[in-house]
C-alpha cells in the first residue's frame, strides 16, 4: 500500500480551520486527528479513549473521519476536552459528543459558555466571536485535577489568558520504555477586539503572568498547541515521531509572556495624531 500523505505534505501552503488533513501518530499512543488549521488529538488506550478539542463546527465529520482511519472507533472515545471556548476549538464539540456518546469536561469559565455557546463580554475577544452549537458539560474539572480514562491519566491546567477558560493539558506516552512528557499547551497570544483594553483589567492580566509561569514550568517533552503552527508540530512530524525539545514550553511561554508586554505598550502609548 503506498505510504498515506503526511501532513506536512497535506497541509502545504493550507491551513484554513476546516481544510482536511489526513491522521498522523504524534508518537505512542497520541494521535493528530484535526485539520491544516486546528488541532484535534487523540490519546487512546485499549480500555477508551480521549479526545481534545474538536475545531470549528464544520470540521467535526473530518476529524471524526480521522479518528476512524487511525483505526479507532467513535464509540471508544469515553472524554471529550478543549482548550478553550472559542469556536474554532469548540464549535464541533456538540456533534462529536453526539457521535461517540462521549462525556464532556471543562474548567468552569469554559463551561459556562459551552453551556450556551455565547461567548460572554469578559472574553477579551468577545466581539469578534461568533456563537457556536451550545453542549452540555458532563463534569467541571478544576486547576491540577487529574481526568481518568482506563489507564490514561490527563492533568487539567488552568491557563487563563488568551481566554477565561483556556486549559492546558499533560500526560505520558510510552513507546515500549521510551516514555515523553506530552504537554498540549492552550494559545497565549495576548489578542483583544476594539475596545477591550488589557490595561483596563489588571487582574486579567495578573492571572494571564500567572498562567505563563505556570506553562513554563510543565512537564514537557513534546509540545502540541491548538493552531499547529504556533508550535511547527507539522514540520516537526514530518520525518516521524517529533525528537524532544528541552525548554519547548519555556521558550513557548517566554513568547507569549512578549507578546503581552508588547499589546501592553500599544496601548499605554499614545495615540498618534494624524499628519497635517
Amino acid at each position: 500500500m503506498p505510504a498515506r500523505p503526511t501532513l506536512a505534505q497535506t497541509c502545504h501552503n493550507r491551513d484554513g480551520w476546516a481544510d482536511p488533513a489526513p491522521p498522523q501518530r504524534i508518537f505512542a499512543n497520541t494521535w493528530y486527528v484535526g485539520t491544516c488549521g486546528i488541532s484535534a488529538v487523540l490519546v487512546t488506550s485499549p480500555q477508551g479513549h480521549v479526545l481534545i478539542d474538536a475545531g470549528v463546527a464544520q470540521a467535526a465529520d473530518s476529524v471524526a473521519r480521522n479518528v476512524v482511519a487511525a483505526g479507532f472507533r467513535l464509540h471508544d472515545v469515553r472524554w471529550i476536552v478543549l482548550s478553550h471556548e472559542h469556536s474554532d476549538h469548540a464549535g464541533g464539540l456538540a456533534a462529536l459528543k453526539r457521535m461517540t456518546g462521549a462525556r464532556l469536561a471543562a474548567m468552569p469559565a469554559a463551561a459556562r459558555v459551552l453551556t450556551t455557546g455565547q461567548v460572554p463580554a469578559d472574553d477579551p475577544q468577545s466581539a469578534w466571536l461568533k456563537p457556536f452549537p451550545a453542549v452540555a458539560v458532563d463534569r467541571v474539572l478544576h486547576d491540577g485535577e487529574t481526568l481518568v480514562a482506563g489507564p490514561l491519566r490527563l492533568v487539567a491546567h488552568a491557563t487563563p489568558g488568551h481566554a477565561p477558560g483556556s486549559t492546558s493539558w499533560t500526560w505520558t506516552s510510552c513507546q515500549g520504555r521510551d516514555c515523553r512528557a506530552m504537554a498540549y499547551v492552550d494559545s497565549v497570544t495576548a489578542m483583544a477586539a476594539p475596545g477591550w483594553r488589557f490595561a483596563d483589567h489588571p487582574a486579567y492580566v495578573a492571572a494571564f503572568r500567572a498562567s505563563l509561569d505556570r506553562i513554563a514550568a510543565l512537564p514537557c517533552t513534546v509540545l502540541i498547541t491548538p493552531h499547529p503552527g504556533a508550535s511547527d508540530l507539522f514540520e516537526r512530524l514530518a520525518h516521524g515521531a517529533p525528537r524532544p525539545v528541552p525548554g519547548a514550553c519555556r521558550t513557548y511561554a517566554a513568547n507569549g509572556r512578549a507578546r503581552l508586554d508588547e499589546t501592553l505598550a500599544k496601548e499605554a502609548a499614545p495615540p498618534q495624531r494624524p499628519a497635517p
